[in-house]
């Protein structure tokens, strides 16, 4: 069955034998392009509803992170299909010279080639939206590898464009990538690196979205918000933004202090000098009076010769196992460090049970306050330069 021209359709409705051709091929032409919008129009609105049901059926509660990249699947379903109408039957359609029509098929040809590229980039955005809702997306992401997808099928599309509008096939064009191959790899050299990186990354599980990292080459110091092909995006805690190349996570060192956020505290680790001048060895009667005035101190184990700096960091000691912010079962101990010019440091190392920064902070404050007011009672004086 031969398919008649739209203009011998029309011709009869609008007096076609005394209309002027011009008049009668803009007509034609008019309608067949009105015909293709509301095509268009109607693919596109009769899509996303069916869509979002069938996805709403698992993804109940997920649906609405995927209306933006619906919108922009239905558009482009619906140009895709449309510039196939319009390569199947345009010369049914449309009234125009020959080399018009041989403009036009080409146009549509290349219009189906990248609403095609388009659409694969719709479905794979769609993909990784939903990837990214799940609960191990966080350990392993995979944004890296989908931009090189989507590269490679931009890559193919402009080979196909090409072809296409030099009539050559795409082998044709292929072949003289070889010489340009240096200027490819020069090119697309941060691409590659970013690429091995990202796969680094997500198989060794080095850095994930959420992740507070500390990257002193670059001046980061904060939370990666993105972790893409060639950079990862940090918010640093003054809550500006430093981008970072992903490669630099593996050729250089950074730290993570996710391990921290997992493990069962934040360490504290502060030190106060000592002047050396306030160290003495503590009399009986000195001792019966700390004891006096600190019970605990005598379920302490003083030794014999007990001097006022043992008898403090035995004590301080014993404050910070009482400490309900302290966690108890890591490492908590008050100790001596070398001594030097400023003194000797005593320092305080316990692990904080609340791991956010502010609370963290003002546990410390809390504990450093108390201890340098009960230097005092053990007659004790912290070194300070006047």
């Amino acid at each position: 069955m031969s398919m008649v021209h739209l203009q011998d359709v029309i011709s009869p409705f609008v007096g076609g034998q005394s209309m002027h051709p011009f008049i009668l091929a803009s007509l034609t032409n008019s309608v067949s392009l009105i015909g293709l919008v509301v095509i268009f129009a109607l693919i596109k609105l009769a899509l996303v509803p069916k869509v979002k049901n069938m996805l709403s059926q698992f993804l109940r509660a997920k649906i609405a992170y995927l209306a933006p990249q619906l919108s922009k699947l239905s558009g482009r379903v619906a140009l895709l299909i449309s510039s196939i109408l319009f390569v199947m039957i345009n010369k049914y359609m449309f009234v125009a010279p020959a080399w018009v029509m041989s403009q036009l098929q080409l146009l549509a040809q290349v219009i189906l080639i990248v609403a095609f590229g388009f659409l694969v980039s719709s479905l794979l955005n769609i993909a990784h939206t939903i990837y990214q809702q799940q609960k191990f997306a966080k350990d392993v992401p995979i944004k890296g590898i989908v931009q090189l997808v989507k590269l490679m099928v931009f890559i193919v599309t402009t080979v196909l464009v090409v072809s296409t509008i030099v009539d050559k096939s795409p082998t044709y064009i292929l072949s003289g990538f070889g010489a340009i191959a240096a200027v490819t790899l020069l090119v697309f050299k941060d691409t590659i690196l970013g690429l091995v990186a990202s796969i680094q990354i997500a198989a060794n599980k080095l850095v994930a979205t959420g992740d507070w990292i500390q990257v002193d080459t670059f001046g980061a110091d904060g939370e990666v918000i993105d972790l893409g092909l060639n950079t990862v995006r940090v918010r640093n805690w003054d809550n500006t933004v430093t981008t970072i190349p992903t490669y630099a996570l593996i050729s250089d060192s950074f730290k993570n202090w996710r391990a921290m956020q997992e493990s069962a505290g934040r360490r504290i680790k502060r030190n106060i000098p000592i002047d050396m001048n306030s160290v003495c060895l503590l009399t009986g009667a000195q001792i019966d009076e700390l004891k006096a005035k600190f019970p605990a101190l005598n379920a302490l184990k003083l030794p014999e010769m007990c001097s006022n700096l043992t008898a403090f960091r035995m004590y301080a000691e014993y404050l910070l196992k009482q400490r309900p912010e302290i966690n108890t079962e890591c490492t908590c101990m008050v100790r001596e460090l070398s001594p030097s010019y400023h003194g000797i440091p005593v320092e305080f190392y316990c692990f904080s049970k609340d791991k956010s920064w502010v609370n963290y902070e003002h546990i410390q404050a809390n504990i450093l306050d108390q201890m340098l007011l009960l230097l005092n009672e053990f007659e004790l004086r912290p070194y300070q330069v006047l």
